[in-house]
This record gives C-alpha cells, structure tokens and sequence, in this order.
C-alpha cells in the first residue's frame, strides 16, 4: 500500500507545474495583498484599495496576454490530469481576467453611494476570478466540483453584500438555497458516474474513473446504460442552473434584482460564461457519446429558455429584472450554439464569440445602470430613465448602443454573435430551433427598444435621470472603448482572434 501511494504521489508531483497556473497565483496573492493592505494603510489612504484591485488585474491581464502569445498549450494536462489547458481555456482566462476588472470598476462607483465594507467586495471579485479561471480547465470532476464551489460560495456572499437592503438580503437567501440544491444534483450525478465507472462487472479499468478522458472512454462504451444517461443528466441539470436554462431559472429574477448592480452584471456575464464553456467542455468530451440522447433533451431545454426569457421580459418595468430575464433568452440562444457543437465542432467558436459580444453590450447597460442607481439600486424601473437622452446624452448613447446589440441590431456586435449562431445551427440541421431563435430575437426587440424608447421619446417632463453622478474622465473612456468595442466587432468581426 505504500508503495502505491509513494508511487502515485510521484506521478503527481512530475506533472506539477506552476508556471502554468502563475494568472491564478497571481489572482491569489492580489486578493490576500488588498487585505494586507486595509490592515497597514491608514483609513485616509484606503480609497488606493480600488485602483490596486483594478490595476493589479491589468498587469495580470497583460501577463497572460503575454504567456497566450508565446506559450504554447493546446492539449497539456497538468497536476495529473487535474487541469487541461487549450486554446479555449486561453480565452476565457482573459474573458474572466476583463470581466473582473471591469465588475471592479462598477463596484467602485456602486460602493460610492453606500456605507459597506470596500476591501472585501474586491476581494471576493478577484477570488471569484480565479475561481473561474481555474473551473474551465478543469479535466477531472474533483477540480470542476472545488472550483464551482469557491465561484458559488463567493457569489453567496456578494449577492446579499448589501446588508442594509431587504432585496439584496432576500436574493442571497434564496442563492443560497436554490445553489446548494444544485450542487446536491450536480454531485449526485458525479457520484453515479463514479460509482458506475468504477463497477467491476463492467470491465473498465482505469486509474481515475473522475478524469474526463478515461469517463469518455467508458461512456463511449456503455453509452446506452441507464446509470451513465441519468448521471450525465444530473450533471447536467447542475450546470443548467448556473447558467439560468429553463427549468432551472426561477432564481434569475429576484436575485438579479436584489444584487448589487455590479453582482448582477458579474452574474449575468461571467459566471454564465463559465458554466456554459464547462456544459461545452463535458458535451464534446466525456458526454459526447451521449450526443443522440442528450440532442433531443437540450433541445428542448433551449426551445422553453428562449421563449421563456422573451415573453416574460416583455412586460417587465424594472430594468434589473428585465436584465436578468432578457439574460434567460441568451442563455437559450447559447444552448442553440452548444447543441450545433455536438455535431460541428467548430461551433464552440460561434458561442465564444457570442460570449464575447454579450460581455461588451452587458457590460455597457450594467455601467450605465450603476451611474444612474441611486442608494438603493434594486427598484430601478424604466420611468427612471424618462428623459436621459436629453439631460444625459452620452449615458443615452452607451445604453441605446449596449441594448440594440442585445437585440441584435446591424452593425453592432451582437447582431453577428447571432448570425454564427444561427449559422452553426443551420448547419447542423437545428432547423426548429433556428425558427424559434429568430422568434426570440424579434420578441426582444420588442422590450428592448421600449428601453430605447423611454430614453429617447418620453412625454414625461420630469424623469429621474437627476440621479446619476457627473461622470469622470475615466468614465468616459471606459464606456467610450465598450460602445467602440461593440461597434468594431459588428464591423469587423475578425478582430477577435476568435473567428476561425
């Protein structure tokens, strides 16, 4: 027995190697620095935790630019099969590392307007981060199942980070109970797939029956086993919830609403894209044997999200809830593109894509949301934004750009995000669901220019735009590169090393 275990113990240290998670551990010691630094700064010189919680991720940011131009790692596993990285995983390293930054940036104008603990809040973002990072190289079920809960558990925290609210309150109870319930599926389905891999009758011998590339071994083999069927799709119907798929999206709109506008854009963009590169990362791997049965199933998840979140939207007045609903159909949309991958491969760049183009527009909305929030950001509704156009023109001009890509309006980016969607969709023959996503997209436009319409066409002489803050420089430059970023991507889609 100790032989074995020296012998396992060796095999593991030989693939150690740091280097390759250095963003993470870089991450890491920053999160644990602004603590240390709330510590030995004076309270006068702790307004610096922000800007080092910002600039830190940028000099991160550039590192792993830097490592992804010169580094090669298409198909390494390390740590003993724990971590895999590609040119995927690559990507979404630095869709984490800009989505952070930027919930940062919000966070700073959001905790301007409240009396609640700064350091904290930077800090949990950048744990989360990580976190993230860390779950979509994930290879084995162990380091999925750790890093979904370090992202979970944070998220906990941060959605009722506004203590003194009874919404935000309200949203992180109901986080919590509805997340631990997921988890449970999710680990009972890894559990019955362990269990199941690992029965002697059924002739599979493998070191770790937890590691995605022996599990699609196995399933390719026993892919018509009961066990195997229902284990994946608790597996699945886990994941399902973290990305807000029909059924599992009750919890979107409450939480959306009582979050802290910066959360909620944290939750809308980033963790959704996390689990939606995992639910790609398990279809085209371990689960790809299951692809004839699990075709059908997310089909119709897909179908009930996009028609859900549309006409629920539709007559929704508070913004936040709109967002979160809104946020449902787009999560339909991107199971459209997941299934397409099953069968072309290449559509996997289709959904990163639309990641990409979702983060731009989100991300514009949300930062003109948290200007215009007052102390209580949660019962933000459309008459708050009577008048903007007028009274704030260049606010008006960010969120008329961030909602028509949304919508999928020419020429801005979200417009194609969805032409390779439904391009991949074509292709692979999902001619139903292709039908009812451009369905979708026409409802949407329906809400989401009744937004536009409020800003630009108000009778109202009174409106409540009084309420945002004048805005900084720096304000405008980074609203500024969002609303060109979204442009530019439209226009010229190529310039996202994304486009294959």
């Amino acid at each position: 027995m100790n032989e074995l275990l020296a012998e396992f113990l060796r095999s593991f240290t030989a693939t150690n190697d740091w280097a390759a998670i250095a963003p993470e551990i870089m991450l890491a010691v920053l999160a644990l620095g602004l603590l240390g630094a709330e510590m030995v700064l004076p309270r006068s010189q702790q307004v610096l935790i922000p800007r080092l919680a910002i600039w830190g991720q940028v000099i991160v940011l550039v590192v792993t630019l830097a490592r992804s131009a010169y580094y090669t790692v298409e198909g390494q596993t390390f740590f003993s099969g724990m971590i895999a990285q590609t040119d995927v995983t690559q990507i979404m390293r630095v869709f984490f590392l800009v989505s952070s930054i930027l919930v940062c940036y919000l966070g700073k104008i959001y905790l301007s307007k409240q009396k609640l603990p700064r350091t904290e809040f930077f800090h949990l973002v950048i744990i989360i981060a990580a976190a993230m990072m860390l779950l979509v190289q994930s290879a084995n079920f162990v380091m999925l199942f750790v890093a979904l809960e370090a992202v979970t558990i944070a998220f906990y925290v941060l959605v009722a980070y506004c203590r003194t609210s009874s919404l935000s309150l309200e949203a992180g109870l109901k986080y919590l109970i509805l997340g631990a319930l997921s988890s449970s599926i999710l680990l009972f389905g890894i559990v019955l797939l362990y269990g199941v891999a690992g029965n002697p009758e059924l002739s599979f011998s493998s070191a770790d029956s937890l590691n995605f590339e022996a599990l699609q071994t196995f399933i390719g083999i026993h892919q018509d086993n009961l066990l195997v069927r229902i284990g994946a799709i608790l597996v699945v119907a886990g994941i399902c919830f973290k990305i807000g798929a029909v059924p599992f999206q009750i919890w979107v709109p409450d939480v959306y609403q009582g979050a802290p506008t910066p959360v909620t854009a944290y939750l809308a963009i980033a963790s959704k894209a996390a689990g939606f590169i995992v639910l790609l990362q398990l279809l085209t791997g371990p689960f790809i044997g299951l692809a004839s049965f699990m075709i059908p199933v997310l089909s119709l998840i897909a179908a009930a999200t996009i028609l859900f979140g549309n006409f629920a939207a539709v007559r929704q007045r508070n913004v936040k809830r709109l967002m979160g609903l809104s946020g449902v159909a787009h999560a339909g949309y991107l199971l459209v593109g997941v299934i397409a991958a099953l069968s072309i491969p290449e559509a996997k760049y289709a959904v990163i894509f639309y990641l990409v183009t979702y983060l731009l527009a989100s991300f514009a909305v949300f930062a003109v949301m948290s200007h215009m929030a007052g102390s209580d950001d949660a019962n933000q509704e459309l008459e708050d934004y009577e008048n903007l156009a007028r009274k704030r023109p260049f606010l008006s001009g960010v969120l008329a750009v961030g909602l028509g890509s949304l919508a999928g309006i020419p020429p801005l980016g979200g417009f194609i995000g969805k032409l390779f969607i439904f391009i991949a969709a074509y292709k692979a023959g999902l001619y139903e669901l292709l039908a009812i996503s451009v369905l979708g997209v026409v409802i949407s436009i329906y809400y989401y220019f009744g937004w536009v319409r409020t800003v630009y066409f108000s009778d109202s002489k009174d409106g409540a735009a009084e309420t945002a803050g004048s805005l900084r420089s720096c304000d405008r430059v980074v609203l500024g590169a969002l609303v060109f970023a979204t442009v530019l991507v439209g226009i010229f889609p190529g310039v996202l090393p994304i486009i294959r």
